[in-house]
């Protein structure tokens, strides 16, 4: 599959294991790892990083694997997750620093390509998190305002 814009194909990185089977050396249960990934979310860590803390410091390498369930579903059972993902307000930080950024330099043409490129990527996200039902449909992307989401 190509990348988004560059139209390049990706094919370098690791890859997962191919049998779905929890780890022998692993010593969590899978209610064990619920209550860790639910006491790190509380902490006010985000998904991504939960993971990684979860994989380095835990030795937990795949939260679906050992529990059945992403560390995204163990927060929306728990009613712990934001208003919008994660992904999507990475992305609005990102539009926020370019856009201060070309506040200063205006003539800076390769930041204004990366702002649209940005916004591309965002307003993407959107369609996709509405059709997901993940964000509501009447939800609106608006450049302007994105600075009350990631304040």
């Amino acid at each position: 599959m190509a990348k988004m814009h560059s139209r390049k194909k990706g094919h370098s990185g690791a890859k997962r294991p191919l049998k779905p089977t929890k780890p022998s050396w692993q010593r969590y249960k899978p209610k064990e790892i619920e209550l860790l990934a639910t006491k790190l979310i509380k902490e006010g860590k985000t998904m991504s990083e939960t993971g990684l803390i979860l994989r380095d410091s835990y030795g937990i390498p795949s939260t679906k694997q050992a529990t059945g369930k992403t560390i995204r579903q163990i927060a929306d059972e728990k009613k712990l997750l934001k208003e919008l993902p994660e992904d999507m307000l990475s992305l609005m930080k990102r539009q926020v620093a370019l856009k201060k950024h070309l506040s200063m330099h205006k003539q800076d043409m390769p930041a204004f390509r990366g702002l649209q490129l940005t916004e591309t990527k965002i307003k993407r996200l959107v369609k996709y998190y509405q059709r997901t039902k993940v964000i509501p449909i009447n939800w609106k992307f608006d450049p302007e305002n994105v600075k009350i989401y990631v304040g």
